[in-house]
């Protein structure tokens, strides 16, 4: 028998208390973090570690479109990362200015050499492939983005009507923080505005993907229809679905809306099993639309 990875025996560990479990992503969904993450944290550390001054504001443009405004939003610091550069060596704007992109291709390694794709995972990785010179810039910029959010990202308050959903599911439901932002931080923003004692587990990038999440805290100790996952990106929907479990959207741009709905309207329809089928096919065709696959610039 396979031991359990350490990082996840909490989530492998879980026992239901009750027959339907939510899981809830955090920044974007529960919390409206992701413009002032991605805006004043991210991205002038991303020009910065890797020398895009002479491109900053196509930087900062294509930045936004693969992490806020696209199919991808959402996605994995060190997947957007990669994707970002490959947009911006098709720019021909880039490339009238004269500016060199990073080839990216020890990233593309790491993302696919099976460590988790977090600080840890780099650090291994780092450990199997030392004096890696771009590998060196990845870890300066994961590191700066980090301090960043840990200087600038306080008093971001949830979306209206997440503290009364919460206070609507505790009780009835086991609530669990479905999450690929770090753990420390994870913590310390739910806990600042009061709402780490509605959840049962808090599970960030370090006990792996969104998948794995569901993965190991409630595939098979719940009916599938009794499990759904609340976030706001595409790959929030995949995971959920490829596990063949729920998917509620919060709609970009429309987050108090969303949650309003869900407060009033879905809820219900997932406790009393009239959630899975149509209902949940309309939310999905909306919440698509928000998110084009192509960047303004290749129209």
């Amino acid at each position: 028998m396979n031991a359990v990875p350490e990082a996840v025996r909490v989530l492998v560990e879980f026992e239901p208390k009750h027959s339907f479990f939510v899981g809830i992503d955090s920044d974007g969904c529960a919390f409206d973090a992701m413009e002032i993450k991605h805006k004043e944290c991210f991205i002038p550390n991303t020009i910065k570690a890797w020398d895009l001054q002479a491109v900053s504001s196509l930087t900062r443009e294509t930045c936004e479109f693969v992490n806020l405004y696209s199919t991808t939003r959402g996605v994995n610091r060190w997947v957007g990362l990669a994707r970002i550069f490959d947009l911006l060596r098709t720019r021909p704007e880039v490339a009238e200015r004269g500016a060199t992109v990073p080839d990216g291709g020890a990233i593309r390694a790491f993302i696919t050499s099976g460590h988790p794709l977090s600080n840890a995972g780099l650090a291994a990785y780092i450990a199997e492939h030392p004096d890696d010179p771009e590998l060196m810039r990845a870890r300066a910029w994961t590191l700066g983005v980090d301090a960043s959010i840990t200087d600038m990202v306080h008093g971001v308050p949830p979306f209206p009507h997440v503290r009364e959903s919460l206070q609507r599911l505790h009780g009835q439901v086991d609530l669990m923080v479905v999450s690929a932002t770090p753990l420390e931080a994870l913590v310390r923003e739910w806990g600042e505005h009061g709402l780490s004692q509605y959840m049962d587990v808090i599970a960030g990038q370090e006990m792996g993907t969104k998948a794995q999440h569901l993965q190991y805290a409630a595939k098979g100790k719940y009916a599938d229809d009794h499990i759904l996952l609340i976030g706001d990106a595409p790959g929030d929907r995949d995971a959920a679905h490829g596990k063949g479990v729920l998917y509620y959207p919060i709609n970009p741009g429309h987050e108090a809306a969303s949650w309003r709905r869900f407060h009033d309207e879905a809820l219900g329809r997932f406790l009393d099993g009239t959630y899975a089928g149509a209902y949940e096919a309309a939310l999905i065709a909306e919440f698509e639309q928000y998110l084009p696959e192509t960047p303004a610039w290749q129209q």
